[in-house]
């Protein structure tokens, strides 16, 4: 079976299930999409390893593995999703040390949390996205967004993903009416309260002005 390379094109939340979250991968050659229900503690270990400026005053567990994997020279190389069987997606790490390869069987979410700490690639089975890969549909009210910069289809609701009906998400908090040096400050006190998925909200906002 050929594999499919994937990026990661971003993480949006739902509104009516508390701690769920989607993490949408794209084909790097093509237009589906693959999105992935997660935990609310994976889609903010993974926002944390996007947002390159965020760092965490102590280390979060995918962290501390990053950081004992380089402690005995083991390198994950690539992840691999694998398997879906009733909606759940599996996935491996790709391992090695001296030489010798391993396969590790992991949760997909902590897989690719790990894949971006160690600059690893992202792949799954042609079967698997020709079975889950969807199409998103961009919301034409969005256009004016989009001209700024903004990616319509960069994060869509876990509770569309459940309905079958996807819609660019709305962001929690509406931080336009806020100055440079506002966002700063919140940015920090988020990072300082290691409220990381709001940091990453503000941060968005940041890179947009």
């Amino acid at each position: 079976m050929s594999l499919v390379r994937l990026n990661i094109k971003g993480i949006s939340y739902s509104q009516t299930q508390n701690g769920a979250y989607a993490l949408i991968l794209n084909e790097v050659d093509g237009d589906r999409k693959l999105p992935i229900v997660i935990g609310a503690f994976e889609a903010q270990s993974i926002a944390i390893a996007l947002e390159k400026e965020i760092r965490p005053p102590r280390p979060l567990t995918h962290d501390l593995f990053k950081n004992f994997a380089d402690r005995f020279d083991i390198v994950v190389k690539q992840v691999i999703i694998h398997k879906l069987v009733d909606g759940v997606f599996y996935s491996s790490l790709i391992c090695e040390r001296d030489g010798i390869e391993e396969i590790i069987d992991a949760r997909t979410s902590d897989a690719i949390a790990l894949a971006l700490r160690f600059e690893a690639p992202i792949f799954t089975y042609k079967n698997i996205l020709d079975k889950a890969g969807i199409y998103l549909k961009v919301d034409p009210r969005k256009e004016d967004e989009d001209e700024n910069g903004t990616d319509s289809e960069d994060s869509v609701l876990v509770d569309d993903i459940l309905s079958g009906e996807l819609e660019p998400a709305v962001a929690k908090d509406d931080y336009s009416s806020k100055s440079i040096e506002e966002l700063h400050k919140l940015l920090e006190t988020a990072v300082n309260n290691e409220d990381y998925e709001k940091a990453a909200r503000i941060r968005d906002e940041i890179s947009k002005r």
